[in-house]
């Protein structure tokens, strides 16, 4: 009950706004014209203006009303002004309501004072101004904001609702004109007035519906995010599908009126009967597909955005996949006479309405040619789905995760995938579908997380692969694809040196919870925006040389704000973490370490040295630097490469320049995908 009556409310405030708005501008439109005064329709209109500002204060009271009850899960508060004031007290959102309360309060004398004192069109502007200015208050409490509390997620979403407000609330004003025409003049005759109200109305439309689409794209874009697959899975994506398929109608609509109607109406100055009730239905159908417009506009603002909707149950068999299907010279050929016969179909579509061509190269032709295009460019780049192709992993990418995966995957997958998931087991060559390389090929990026939990849970081939559903738990499954991750990972990181590529972060290092020998302890995502950090993996005596080195070190690198994080890599007695504290001043890591160990073993390849075969030779010392961000951006193996960072200068030089980047990505997120 409470959700209805916060929709309806909801409703009524909106739909009262922007009537205000568009009426505003168009009666401004007509009063210049001095036809406001003459026309019983606009006239209406004009006394409309106080009733829909009383409409809108009484809209945003239901809203108080029913947000209080729905933010303190009582009921009863929906009926409770004590509870409302309490609301409006104590959280952000009432402060915007009491500001949007306000400014109706204004509009609603500004309308008064246009209804009840004839004269200049500016009345009308500044009640459109100060109605604007309540529909952009509230924008400060919609999904955008939200998401990020600044001018640039805000103003695309203000001016989407501005801007149709001007068109949706002078849709009236328009039928206004039209009636009066036809009723006063039974031949269809119109007034060179009306007939000029009309086209600078539809002249003010076109550039407005350009801006419409413009910022609703922008701010769809912020609230689908990556997450297109939600667009045909969620609330969130049907409603917006809806919305964009009745703005279609209504576009097409629009840019008939404007492009044949009312040039047609200008040479003839004439809406004989049979013209003026064709165009009074279509704009009338206009009109109620705008009013279904902001109703599921209404219902769009309460969902919760499909980038935070989580997609547990895919309906579909296939999916659309660039990534997995662009690497295919055929694939690419194919939807590239795709796109080209779908240009062809629109080409025809316009030269037959403008050249009056007949039936069979007008509507036969383009219909098939638009299909066959259809075809041509969607079916090569689809690939087969699963009700988990999109489901989140629930697990997060972190060292844990993934060292128990390497555990699974050493016990149970090694004679078929190989020690490495090469595809190069012991029984590769005798099963009838030869293992899939997973470390060098791009399966991992082609596929979804989901898709792997998928053929874990059920096998895949026919058998071939067998079922793991009973055999392991469903986080042991997500385990295993995180580890499958971490080492496709690990072969894709041999391009990283001890030289950082400036500005071009696109590793993303797993996470790993860490205590040390002197009691501190956290993850490495807690380094995210205010320390780079420096991961030193070394062996004990053998990097003795090294530490010594670091040691010497440690003051500079840490004045130049960067945390050093040491791991042991074999394992080392509480005695020996105790001498060698004494010995080091650096933080060794004493719980986590053997996690870290196995998760980061995975990042050992180099160009020169890619350990491609048998079950891999894990470096004696290996050292990481993350920038701030939570991005790997280089790394140091002494076997076999340059001094690297034994030149200390080298070292401080790199963690200088990470220091001087601003954030380019986003920080990478805790899950794959």
């Amino acid at each position: 009950m409470i959700e209805v009556a916060g929709a309806l409310f909801r409703f009524l405030q909106l739909a009262s706004n922007m009537m205000l708005i568009g009426g505003c501008v168009f009666l401004a439109i007509a009063e210049g014209k001095s036809l406001s005064s003459d026309n019983p329709y606009l006239i209406r209109l004009k006394r409309a203006l106080p009733w829909l500002a009383i409409t809108l204060l009484l809209g945003l009271l239901g809203l108080l009303a029913a947000t209080t009850a729905q933010a303190t899960g009582v009921s009863e508060h929906l009926w409770n002004p004590g509870a409302w004031l309490d609301f409006l007290h104590k959280t952000r959102i009432g402060y915007i309501w009491t500001l949007r309360e306000t400014s109706a309060l204004a509009v609603w004398g500004l309308a008064w004072f246009a209804r009840t004192s004839p004269g200049a069109s500016w009345r009308y502007i500044v009640c459109a101004i100060a109605a604007s200015l309540t529909l952009a208050i509230g924008s400060f409490a919609s999904h955008p904001a939200a998401e990020e509390q600044s001018i640039v997620a805000i103003l695309p979403y203000a001016l989407h609702l501005i801007g149709a407000s001007v068109w949706f609330g002078g849709l009236p004003g328009v039928l206004a004109v039209l009636l009066h025409a036809t009723h006063t003049h039974p031949q269809g005759s119109m007034e060179r007035s009306g007939i000029t109200i009309l086209k600078q109305f539809s002249s003010l439309a076109l550039p407005l519906m350009i801006g419409i689409v413009a910022t609703g794209l922008v701010v769809a874009d912020r609230m689908v995010g990556a997450n297109y697959a939600a667009l045909f899975a969620t609330t969130y994506g049907w409603l917006l599908n809806t919305k964009l398929t009745l703005l279609a109608v209504i576009l097409s609509i629009a840019g008939r009126a404007h492009f044949v109607w009312l040039p047609s109406l200008e040479r003839t100055g004439n809406l004989a009967p049979p013209v003026s009730d064709h165009l009074r239905k279509k704009l009338t159908v206009e009109f109620s597909l705008a009013v279904l417009l902001v109703v599921v506009a209404t219902l769009l603002a309460n969902a919760v955005p499909a980038k935070h909707e989580t997609i547990d149950h895919w309906p579909y068999p296939f999916r659309f996949s660039i990534d997995a299907t662009w690497g295919d010279w055929l694939v690419q050929t194919v939807v590239c006479i795709g796109v080209a016969l779908l240009i062809l179909t629109g080409t025809m579509i316009v030269l037959g309405r403008t050249r009056q061509w007949g039936v069979l190269r007008r509507i036969v032709i383009p219909a098939f040619l638009g299909l066959l295009g259809m075809a041509s460019t969607f079916y090569p780049i689809a690939v087969q789905s699963y009700p988990e192709t999109y489901r989140k992993t629930p697990v997060p990418f972190d060292a844990i995760s993934i060292a128990n995966g390497a555990g699974l995957f050493a016990a149970n997958c090694i004679p078929c995938h190989g020690p490495q998931a090469k595809g190069n087991g012991v029984l590769a060559k005798t099963l009838p579908k030869e293992p899939v390389d997973l470390l060098t090929e791009p399966h991992t990026a082609m596929h979804t997380a989901g898709d792997f939990f998928h053929w874990l849970t059920y096998g895949r081939f026919n058998g071939v692969m067998p079922a793991f559903g009973e055999k392991f738990s469903e986080e042991e499954r997500w385990d295993l694809l995180n580890f499958l991750h971490a080492n496709a990972r690990g072969y894709q990181a041999r391009i990283i040196n001890s030289r950082i590529l400036p500005e071009q972060p696109y590793m993303v290092p797993p996470n790993f919870s860490y205590s040390t020998q002197d009691g501190s302890s956290g993850t490495l995502k807690d380094f995210r925006g205010t320390q780079s950090v420096l991961l030193v993996l070394f062996s004990w005596p053998e990097s003795k040389e090294r530490l010594a080195q670091l040691q010497t070190a440690y003051s500079a690198i840490s004045g130049t704000n960067t945390a050093v994080l040491a791991v042991p890599v074999n394992d080392l007695s509480p005695h020996d973490i105790e001498a060698l504290s004494a010995y080091l001043p650096l933080p060794i890591v004493t719980q986590g370490a053997s996690e870290v160990t196995r998760s980061y073993a995975l990042f050992r390849r180099t160009i020169t040295k890619p350990d491609l075969f048998g079950d891999g030779a894990l470096p004696a010392h290996m050292e990481f630097l993350f920038d701030r961000f939570g991005f790997l951006r280089a790394r140091w193996i002494p076997e076999g490469e340059t001094p690297g960072w034994t030149d200390l200068g080298l070292l401080q030089q790199q963690i200088q320049q990470l220091s001087r980047e601003g954030e380019i990505l986003p920080p990478p997120g805790d899950h794959v995908h």
